[in-house]
C-alpha cells in the first residue's frame, strides 16, 4: 500500500499514523465530556500489575489506576483509587480509597469489542470503563467532581 493510500485509510478511521504506533505504556486518552483524561505509565516489570495509570478529573482530583488480569475467568480488572495510603494496606483500607472497578474494554474503529491488552502492544483507539459515571456518582470524591465523566476514552495522543 503506498503511503499516501495509507494514510487517508487511517484518517477514515480516525487515527493518525503517530497514534498508529503508540504502545498502551504511552497512550494518554480523554472522553467526550473533556473532563477525565488518562496517561499511562510502564509499570516497571510489575509481576502483577499489568497496567498502571493516572486519571485527571477536572483540574484537581487524580486518580491512581491499576489492571491485574483475574486468574479465574482472564479478564483485565482495572480499579481506580484516590489518595490511598501507601504500603501494606488492610483489605477494608483499600476499598474505602477505591472509587472504581470492573473490566476495561476496547473498541476499534469498526465497532469490533475487546479485553484491554497488556503493555507492549498498541494503544486500542477506545478504551470503555463500564459504569465509571455511576461508580463515581456513588463514591466518597463525588462531591469533588464538577461533573461525570463519560465511560467511554479515545486516543488522543502519545507520550514521548
Amino acid at each position: 500500500m503506498r503511503l499516501p493510500a495509507m494514510i487517508s485509510s487511517l484518517a477514515l478511521f480516525g487515527v493518525s499514523p503517530a497514534l498508529a504506533a503508540c504502545p498502551i505504556e504511552l497512550g494518554v486518552y480523554g472522553e467526550r465530556e473533556q473532563v477525565a483524561e488518562i496517561d499511562f505509565r510502564p509499570t516497571m516489570g510489575s509481576a502483577t500489575t499489568t497496567n498502571s495509570f493516572k486519571m485527571l478529573l477536572g483540574k484537581d482530583v487524580v486518580l491512581d489506576g491499576v489492571v491485574l488480569w483475574s486468574s479465574d475467568a482472564a479478564r483485565p480488572h482495572g480499579t481506580l483509587m484516590h489518595q490511598c495510603p501507601e504500603g501494606d494496606v488492610t483489605g477494608e483500607e483499600l476499598a474505602a480509597c477505591t472509587v472504581w472497578e470492573g473490566v476495561i474494554y476496547t473498541a476499534d474503529a469498526a465497532g469490533a469489542v475487546d479485553l484491554m491488552p497488556n503493555e507492549h502492544k498498541d494503544a486500542p483507539g477506545t478504551l470503555i470503563f463500564p459504569d465509571l459515571a455511576g461508580q463515581l456518582s456513588r463514591s466518597a470524591i463525588k462531591d469533588k467532581l464538577p461533573k461525570l465523566p463519560w465511560d467511554v476514552f479515545a486516543l488522543k495522543g502519545c507520550q514521548e
